[in-house]
């Protein structure tokens, strides 16, 4: 089963609404030795965030998570906060936020705060609490239907990048499975890697979905080394499904996956779980205690 198609256009534009009419999250000064730093994608536990994001969050930090990275920034708003209170309430948590997802807005014309519609108050306003990454989390169906689609999103992606560089931080690219299904006998993912500056755009990599995609993360990192500063880990089920898990608990080796992080160019990484079997704090608490186990 492809997971990856289930995130649908309506569950973005939700999550965009929730973000601006919740209100909640972390902190955001220090990155010094990033890795040694375990982080968390909110996504995770986004319906937890729509009922008591605040509960939330403190929860995330007691757990041990000194990293978050947001999703749903919509329209100048984080979770219902300005920048500004935004950047407080992380603070007082303890929780740092060293990246940001963000979508195209190719199929959503009137979000705000897409790499198509204000873009440069996006990176502003990530830049105002501390973000130092910015990542284009996701490629809707309908964007993609055949290779010069990428091959246009190739030249977004560079462009989008200048304003982000521009503001001192960098832009990224996070995965799914569909990018490494062949289209006209290329990867699409080679074509963006390729049709993008290697300085402008580096790669989130999704160890879970280019496993599930039957690519090496190793190979990956060798044959484009330094490119890869941010990681998504979630763990694979031992099971034909092959479907999501908490970090630890199935096939992925992930210390084998740690120890190429130089080559890589690994600064930071997030545990990540689209969909949980069990409760999303349990899943998340496991993957902590489980990456703490990590030589990273």
């Amino acid at each position: 089963m492809n997971y990856s198609e289930k995130i649908t256009r309506q569950q973005f534009l939700k999550l965009g609404a929730l973000a601006t009419s919740a209100a909640l999250l972390p902190q955001l000064d220090a990155f010094a030795a990033p890795t040694k730093k375990v982080g968390l994608q909110l996504y995770t536990l986004r319906d937890l965030m729509a009922k008591d994001p605040d509960g939330t969050l403190k929860k995330v930090a007691e757990i041990g998570y000194k990293e978050v990275e947001l999703f749903g920034y919509a329209d100048g708003k984080f979770f219902g906060k300005t920048p500004k209170a935004f950047a407080a309430q992380l603070k007082s948590l303890g929780l740092s936020v060293p990246s940001g997802h963000y979508t195209t807005g190719k199929t959503m014309p009137n979000a705000k705060g897409t790499l198509t519609n204000d873009w440069k108050r996006a990176v502003d306003d990530a830049a105002a609490i501390g973000q130092k990454y910015m990542v284009c989390a996701y490629l809707f169906p309908d964007e993609r239907k055949k290779l010069d689609d990428y091959k246009q999103f190739a030249d977004l992606f560079n462009k989008s990048a200048e304003v982000v560089k521009a503001a001192g931080m960098q832009f990224c690219y996070h995965n799914h499975d569909f990018e490494f299904k062949a289209m006209d006998s290329k990867l699409p993912y080679d074509v963006l890697l390729n049709g993008t500056d290697k300085n402008l755009v580096k790669l989130e990599l999704d160890l879970y979905w280019a496993t599930f995609a039957n690519q090496d993360p190793v190979a990956l990192f060798k044959k484009h080394p330094g490119r890869f500063p941010l990681w998504h880990i979630k763990d694979m089920e031992k099971t034909a499904e092959r479907a999501f898990a908490p970090v630890g608990t199935g096939s992925i080796n992930f210390q084998r996956i740690f120890d190429a992080k130089k080559t890589a160019g690994m600064t930071h990484y997030f545990v990540e779980q689209d969909v949980c079997k069990l409760p999303p704090l349990e899943s998340i608490a496991i993957s902590f205690k489980n990456v703490e186990k990590l030589k990273v």
